[in-house]
């Protein structure tokens, strides 16, 4: 079960509010700690009849339950609440290039109920969307998400993942170099048609980089996910929050210029970027070159498995590259995690130990003092669940509590 810590919740929180509404004491709850009506105006400074007219709205729109009784200190026990995970449901999507996975989510991060799909990406967002609503609408109504939700539990948002670009607010691709017609897409738009609610678009290392976060490293205040496949790109959490940059193209890796390292078989004036070098169908053109039977970034990793020498040096060159542009990465932003995955780093430590032989060696001391870099732990589930949790931080927010409170409340 995902957890929310106090640090996280924290974060979620303004550092002072004169006078928190229902939606600001909901944070306070969202850790899964059980807390009294006296315990939350010790916490916010608030009279404890304006405190029990906030809960009482909260309870009313079933985002609270009680969770028995505290212990007394004379008289009658008081009662403590909690944070109702149950009360809705969030619809969770991870698109890639070749395959589709769509989940329905407990508003805690709880994966009730998944199906995964081959699909092919260029087959263009209409198409593509209509496949995934219409999964969506069954999962919604499975055996599965009724008895595991409470009874009736409305959805209140969708998170998507695409393999390309994204400009966050608006929710539409931007020049995703593999999702022909889906340039500017209004995919928001498009499936709010269907389900009326919000709907979040981002990039999928980004969710990726949530999912592996959460479910982790929750502790893990500065964390840098890389994925290494099809194409290259990163998820950069600092200070415990997704970083997605102005426009939403933070973590682009694929388009560094790789710098060339001392031993590099490239020649001096090669100056092809990161992608284009070793991601995995850039490997598996080289080892085509090569004489190999390498047409995708699978092929790459079946090779890889069976013990193929040019691959596995193919691979870890390609470790190093990402590396070279990794070095720079520590250096700027110093986290305390590097998690690689994608396609490519799960083919074994070939790549893991090409990314660690640079990094360690090119980065400044204190930089790497305390540094990991991993294989991802979270698992092909990780990207629907960085969905879900993108989601639910959206639709869990202050704002959106105290709105979806007025909105039950008449």
């Amino acid at each position: 079960m995902l957890w929310f810590t106090d640090a996280m919740v924290d974060a979620l929180r303004p550092a002072a509010v004169a006078n928190p509404g229902a939606g600001e004491i909901f944070q306070l709850l969202r850790d899964g700690t059980a807390r009294t009506k006296a315990e939350l105006a010790a916490l916010t400074g608030l009279a404890r009849s304006t405190v029990a007219l906030r809960v009482d709205a909260l309870l009313a729109a079933d985002l609270l339950r009680p969770a028995g009784e505290a212990v007394s200190t004379g008289g009658r026990p008081p009662a403590r609440l909690a944070f109702n995970s149950r009360a809705g449901v969030v619809l969770a999507v991870d698109l890639g290039a070749t395959h589709a996975t769509v989940a329905v989510a407990d508003l805690a991060g709880v994966i009730l109920d998944s199906r995964t799909r081959t699909i092919d990406i260029g087959d263009g967002p209409e198409n593509l969307l209509d496949v995934i609503l219409e999964d969506g609408a069954a999962l919604l109504g499975s055996a599965a998400v009724e008895s595991s939700a409470a009874s009736g539990a409305p959805l209140l948002g969708v998170g998507i993942g695409v393999p390309g670009p994204v400009e966050h607010t608006t929710g539409r691709p931007t020049n995703p170099p593999i999702m022909p017609g889906w340039d500017r897409f209004d995919v928001p738009g498009y499936v709010q048609r269907t389900f009326d609610v919000p709907v979040l678009v981002d990039n999928d290392v980004n969710i990726l980089a949530l999912g592996e976060h959460a479910t982790t490293w929750p502790h893990v205040d500065d964390l840098i996910f890389v994925k290494v496949s099809t194409g290259i790109g990163a998820g950069i959490i600092a200070g415990g929050q997704l970083q997605r940059g102005a426009q939403g193209s933070a973590g682009d890796m694929g388009h560094v210029q790789v710098p060339h390292g001392s031993g590099s078989a490239r020649e001096p004036g090669d100056d092809r970027d990161l992608e284009a070098l070793a991601s995995g169908s850039a490997l598996a053109a080289a080892l085509r070159d090569g004489g190999q039977d390498a047409h995708s970034p699978a092929d790459v990793v079946d090779l890889v498995r069976a013990g193929n020498a040019a691959a596995i040096e193919a691979t870890r060159q390609a470790g190093r590259d990402v590396g070279e542009v990794l070095a720079t990465v520590v250096n700027l932003l110093n986290p305390s995690i590097i998690v690689l995955g994608g396609s490519i780093a799960r083919a074994g430590e070939h790549l893991l130990a090409g990314v660690r032989e640079v990094v360690y060696r090119r980065s400044i001391p204190l930089a790497t003092q305390h540094l990991a870099i991993v294989q991802s732990q979270a698992g092909d589930r990780a990207a629907v669940l960085g969905a879900a949790i993108m989601v639910a931080r959206e639709v869990l927010s202050p704002a959106s509590v105290d709105r979806y409170v007025a909105t039950k409340a008449h």
